[in-house]
């Protein structure tokens, strides 16, 4: 009994299965008419291409659906490639702005700015120069040659800034590294145009600063530099020219010239290369031929070496004569006023000149001794 009863209730909780439909009249006709019937070996064949048909057809589909996924997943977001474009056009200006510093380097160190100037003429000429177009041309081509010509203003442009900035730029460095004038001193007067020039070096050849902890920078005169300069400015036009501040030269020249005969150039006066003040004697306003330049560090600090006269440099030697030894030679060059100094200076290059005319004036003077001798034997 129990048994029965679980059966009963099981069959009751279990879905019953849906009723056959029954085939219509039209389906009794077919069949009637010699159609096949469902259970016949021709309506199952076809049933079944009909189903690989619809199987074929979603694999194809599904195939393709992956595809596209596959497609769309390779390919980059729409803000990927923005950005790339973007990195890409930012490292063509990168480039291009590398490449025309470097270029405006290199010109700047290889040519002048006048020798650019004329490399460049014709380029820029060229560049502005209008393109014919004829009258007869489509819109497009004057749009082409509208574009070229606009274009070409471009570089033309950007040369002319470069020599706009650098000639700015060098006018304003001349300004530091150019003596200040052309003519450092003023026009001789008619009557003093046959005067020598004697330029004298400051530092080391007049004076010498010295400094000590107890007492600071000191300036020392050189023995006897007073009455050097007193004595040669009756003979020579004298130039103290010193590579020192002016608020330093002006008070030190005028403690060693009670007189005032002595004219002064400082540190504006000197011409400043690699690193170094030196003294131009170009820019003096005075018959090169005509200029000595005396200094203990002659040269080493002027642009024109054959003008020059190297002295021992001082360092607070008391029984220094260097100055007082060099007074022979300059005095013989006032009193013999060669016609070029620097064919004489070129004689004694090589050696101490005050001990070099010493020696020759000695010289002279045996051989002097030697020639009234032999007048005096002939009489």
């Amino acid at each position: 009994m129990l048994r029965l009863a679980a059966a009963r209730s099981r069959a009751l909780l279990l879905p019953r299965p849906a009723a056959a439909a029954l085939p219509s009249s039209s389906s009794y006709s077919s069949y009637a008419r010699g159609a096949p019937s469902p259970s016949s070996y021709a309506y199952r064949a076809a049933s079944s291409a009909a189903a690989a048909e619809e199987a074929a057809a979603a694999a194809a589909g599904a195939a393709t659906g992956a595809g596209a996924e596959a497609a769309a997943a390779a390919a980059p977001p729409p803000a990927a490639r923005k950005g790339w474009v973007r990195g890409l056009l930012k490292f063509g200006v990168f480039t291009t702005l590398v490449g025309a510093i470097g270029g405006a380097g290199y010109a700047t160190h290889a040519y002048s700015l006048s020798e650019i100037d004329k490399k460049t003429l014709e380029f820029r000429k060229e560049m502005t120069t209008p393109i014919p177009v004829a009258e007869d041309a489509s819109e497009l081509e004057k749009f082409r040659a509208r574009a070229y010509e606009t274009a070409m203003k471009v570089p033309v442009a950007a040369i002319e800034l470069y020599l706009e900035i650098r000639t700015r730029i060098e006018d304003h460095v001349v300004g530091f590294t150019e003596p200040a004038s052309d003519k450092l001193l003023p026009d001789l007067h008619p009557d003093d145009q046959n005067i020598f020039t004697l330029v004298v070096d400051l530092t080391d050849t007049l004076v010498c600063n010295d400094w000590q902890r107890e007492r600071g920078w000191k300036t020392f005169k050189r023995p006897g530099v007073e009455a050097f300069l007193q004595h040669m400015a009756n003979m020579y036009e004298v130039v103290v020219y010193s590579d020192q501040l002016q608020m330093y030269v002006d008070p030190v020249v005028e403690r060693l010239d009670s007189t005032g005969q002595i004219r002064k150039l400082s540190r504006p006066a000197t011409k400043y290369q690699d690193g170094k003040h030196y003294r131009d004697l170009s820019k003096l306003n005075r018959n090169p031929a005509q200029v000595l330049y005396v200094s203990a560090h002659a040269l080493e600090s002027c642009l024109q070496p054959e003008n020059c006269v190297t002295v021992k440099p001082w360092k607070l030697e008391t029984d220094d004569t260097e100055l007082l030894d060099l007074i022979p030679f300059l005095e013989y060059l006032a009193i013999a006023r060669p016609s070029d100094i620097r064919a004489v200076l070129a004689s004694y290059q090589g050696h101490d000149v005050a001990k070099e005319f010493r020696k020759r004036s000695k010289e002279l003077e045996r051989h002097k001794q030697q020639k009234q001798r032999t007048s005096i034997w002939r009489r």
